[in-house]
């Protein structure tokens, strides 16, 4: 059987720009609809979802035969959970709140096999189709895509060493939390909070790292990729689905008083 190269990982080294979607939504329909949208990369997410392991299965079925790669959010840099988003097949992993250098090398350790890493074996996971791909642990390693999440004010002083680790592929700059970080929850359109989104866009496109962020304001996103983000998130599930329901009703409805 063969092994399932990870196009994204490569798209993200040859800095091609990956346009991609938030899905929080836990559903292996939505994200059967959102990955045959046209879509380069969807974003299933662990730390502010609902998500768990077995939904997360079907999410991964539902998506194979999309345009758009799944990228899983885990909800902590810990290499147990890790190891078990890893063995059910995910190839490209997003860690959150990544503060410093050894944060980022903890976290390949953790997605790679010993001697390099600490990742657990198992001979007959998903990921391995089930023992079929004969070898898995030779290749495996070079397919997986790390991506740390730098998303506070101290994170972002350690942003060169932090992306400077040998096997992060990308950095992905949360501007919820970095607002909040800097002292401006809920306002990441805030001229300092831009400030320092254009800053680290700079200074990762300096080092040739790949840059990440999330954005459901398109003037933003085409502003973000004018600054070098490489993989942006243009929009989220739930406020999709929000914003489009909102509006019909308005639609039909008159407005309360």
């Amino acid at each position: 059987m063969d092994f399932a190269t990870n196009a994204f990982k490569r798209s993200l080294r040859d800095r091609r720009l990956q346009i991609g979607l938030w899905s929080t939504l836990c559903s292996s329909l939505v994200a059967e609809i959102l990955a045959h949208s046209g879509f380069d990369w969807v974003l299933l997410d662990m730390e502010h979802s609902p998500n768990e392991l077995p939904g997360l299965v079907t999410q991964l079925q539902a998506m194979g035969r999309g345009t758009a790669a799944p990228v899983v959010r885990a909800p902590w840099n810990d290499a147990v959970l890790i190891k078990r988003i890893l063995d059910i097949g995910v190839q490209s992993i997003l860690l959150p709140y990544v503060q410093t250098a050894d944060e980022a090398r903890k976290a390949v350790a953790a997605v790679r096999y010993p001697p390099r890493g600490v990742r657990g074996v198992s001979a007959t996971s998903r990921a391995s189709q089930f023992g079929r791909i004969k070898d898995y642990f030779a290749r495996a390693d070079d397919e997986i895509c790390l991506l740390v999440q730098v998303e506070t004010a101290s994170a972002l002083e350690q942003l060169e060493p932090i992306a400077a680790v040998d096997g992060i592929d990308g950095v992905f700059i949360g501007p919820a939390d970095l607002s909040a970080s800097l002292g401006h929850l809920g306002n990441a359109r805030h001229p300092q909070v831009q400030r320092a989104l254009e800053d680290a866009g700079r200074r990762l496109r300096h080092l040739g790292k790949a840059a990440g962020i999330l954005t459901a304001v398109e003037e933003d996103a085409r502003r973000y990729i004018e600054w070098g983000y490489s993989f942006v998130a243009v929009g989220v599930d739930t406020a999709l689905l929000a914003g489009a329901a909102d509006k019909l009703a308005r639609t039909f409805k008159p407005q309360q008083p």
